[in-house]
């Protein structure tokens, strides 16, 4: 397993080491022992897997009452995932990490608490798998925006393509959303 810095601190890359043959490939999706090592959470809440088609935008999500850190990877299919710093004390605030998780690949996104997440997929479907530290809470979600011109991120899909919820349709503005002191 190999674990990168991504442009956001505290965001990681991490890689799992594939073995591939005839048949196809293995990989381990977790391993306590490795993930605390890498400073990662030794305690999980829940883990989320969500199936979606090809253009379905899901966020930019996160929780003010029982944050939540993620550690997210696809199954099967391609996502452009990102991660959006959400604390306001942060330099890194508004900025974000994409990065395009795919199955089979080994890689997943380790996201902490006090930022926001979404993904859009890139292929005809995916399967996404989320590792939670808390659990959900309905009455502490927020979403921010996916299109929010403060957040420049370059998602690569026509606006008029993203297929998205009522909720996400909805969300705040990143100068106007509650977020992390």
């Amino acid at each position: 397993m190999t674990v990168e810095e991504t442009p956001l601190p505290g965001v990681l890359l991490i890689t799992a080491k594939v073995f591939r043959d005839q048949r196809g490939a293995f990989f381990e999706s977790f391993n306590q022992r490795a993930m605390t090592e890498a400073g990662l959470p030794a305690h999980w809440a829940q883990d989320n897997f969500s199936i979606s088609r090809k253009n379905v935008l899901r966020g930019i999500h996160y929780q003010v009452v029982q944050p939540q850190g993620k550690l997210v990877s696809v199954v099967y299919g391609a996502v452009l995932d990102v991660a959006v710093d959400l604390r306001r004390s942060s330099p890194f605030f508004g900025k974000h990490a994409a990065l395009e998780l795919s199955g089979g690949s080994g890689r997943m996104l380790w996201i902490p608490a006090g930022f926001g997440h979404g993904f859009v997929v890139l292929s005809e479907s995916a399967g996404f798998v989320y590792k939670v530290t808390d659990y959900y809470s309905a009455a502490g979600e927020r979403t921010i925006a996916w299109n929010d011109s403060a957040l420049a991120i370059p998602w690569p899909v026509k606006a008029e393509e993203v297929i998205v919820s009522e909720k996400d349709r909805a969300g705040a503005l990143l100068r106007d959303a509650e977020v992390f002191s």
